[in-house]
């Protein structure tokens, strides 16, 4: 039997000695936020600890017991590879800023074994992403409409044009925290491809570049989302982006162009237990050679709008946007 597999024994036992459950979701495993027990809101920022230098065959059962030992814990997240070893980094969160001062100071260099001295220090907290790829034609309102679908957690988005490249932009992205922006940046690795583009690049934002575009963008195109309101804020030029008035400018552009009216089909292929839903879509337009199909994340809630309307508003942006890349270059 290798270490491996002992080590994931060993943690199905103790999970079931101790009762603690774990939460596994987009390559991490987490425990509490909060823990059973926990009594008002988070604790404040700057609590996280940065955790590096684990041995991949080293689980929860063993570190959370450590990290505990040296104050109270809100949350553990491991981060773990596709074939369910971790990946040699984990995050604690503490409930006040000494209980993180003396996780540091007291187990950084900790040796796990002989001769495996662990890193503990402060948790950078990035939340900022830096999208690079995008075509010249995306729009403001696009990019935030295709990325309310797809993330959750967004501040705000800014879109620039790339340096040195005149026929391409990018995109800033700011999350409310640092594992909202985490799980955006690998939703976005993974998922469906932003507006229809292949080839777009998805990575923490680098300071030395955010202060370059903060020069070369006197007047950025920028928006602010204020707590529970939407991202996908109607201007004036530009029409709300509802189901009905997206299918009736792709069916105004299919006419136009002498093809019949496209024919969506959705299903919903998963459900997350804070209510964001991966559908897939197709889309049959006929007179084109090929269905259009992809993925897309949408988020249950109370607008009266249903699930599969919102993954059909993005399958209709995503038809836009081949639609007139194509029919815009023939």
């Amino acid at each position: 039997m290798d270490q491996n597999h002992e080590g994931k024994m060993s943690l199905l036992a103790w999970e079931k000695e101790t009762g603690i459950k774990l939460v596994q979701i987009n390559g991490q495993r987490r425990y509490g936020g909060p823990p059973p027990g926990w009594v008002g809101g988070p604790p404040p920022a700057g609590t996280e600890v940065y955790i590096a230098r684990l041995p991949q065959d080293i689980y929860e059962n063993t570190l959370i017991p450590l990290f505990q030992s040296v104050g109270k814990l809100y949350e553990f997240r491991l981060m773990l590879t596709f074939s369910g070893l971790n990946r040699g980094f984990a995050y604690a969160r503490y409930a006040s800023l000494q209980d993180a001062r003396r996780a540091i100071a007291t187990l950084h260099r900790f040796q796990l074994r002989h001769g495996c001295p662990i890193v503990v220090c402060w948790s950078t907290q990035k939340r900022e992403l830096i999208v690079s790829g995008l075509g010249a034609s995306v729009s403001q309102q696009e990019l935030e409409a295709w990325l309310h679908m797809v993330t959750e957690g967004i501040h705000s988005v800014t879109l620039h044009d790339s340096p040195g490249q005149s026929q391409a932009k990018l995109a800033v992205l700011k999350y409310r925290s640092h594992e909202a922006a985490a799980l955006a940046r690998k939703a976005l690795m993974e998922g469906t491809p932003m507006l229809g583009k292949e080839g777009i690049r998805v990575d923490w934002l680098d300071p030395q570049l955010k202060k370059k575009l903060q020069l070369c963008e006197e007047e950025p195109l920028s928006s602010r989302v204020q707590r529970g309101e939407s991202l996908a804020v109607p201007r004036p030029v530009a029409p709300c982006l509802s189901l009905q008035n997206v299918v009736a400018y792709l069916n105004m552009l299919c006419w136009k162009h002498r093809l019949r009216t496209p024919v969506f089909m959705t299903k919903c292929v998963q459900v997350k237990p804070n209510g964001w839903q991966k559908f897939w879509y197709q889309v049959v337009i006929p007179g084109c050679p090929v269905p259009i199909s992809g993925f897309t994340w949408v988020l249950s809630d109370m607008q009266g709008q249903s699930e599969h309307e919102k993954a059909k508003v993005a399958a209709a942006l995503h038809i836009l946007y081949v639609l007139s890349k194509s029919l815009g270059a023939s």
